[in-house]
């Protein structure tokens, strides 16, 4: 198994409290900013954990925006359909 790396936008002022949340599930997910000023992030999950944080995402979704993004480079990013 191997860790995965799915790439959101969030409101940038948010990016410290979903790090907060994922840091008390201690080993699940690290989320990490990509673009602060686009509220670009990473979501690396560990192997096996792949269910749990797409449940706590869903469950976020409904606090606060996120919108999950296929593809990121220096020039822009692409939002899933």
């Amino acid at each position: 198994m191997n860790t995965t790396t799915e790439y959101f936008r969030i409101n940038r002022r948010e990016i410290s409290f979903l790090r907060f949340i994922f840091e008390a599930y201690d080993g699940l997910a690290v989320i990490s900013t990509v673009d602060a000023k686009q509220g670009i992030i990473s979501v690396t999950t560990a192997p096996g954990c792949r269910q749990e944080t797409e449940t706590i995402l869903k469950g976020l979704k409904e606090e606060i925006m996120i919108e999950k993004v296929d593809f990121f480079s220096s020039e822009g990013y692409e939002l899933t359909q």
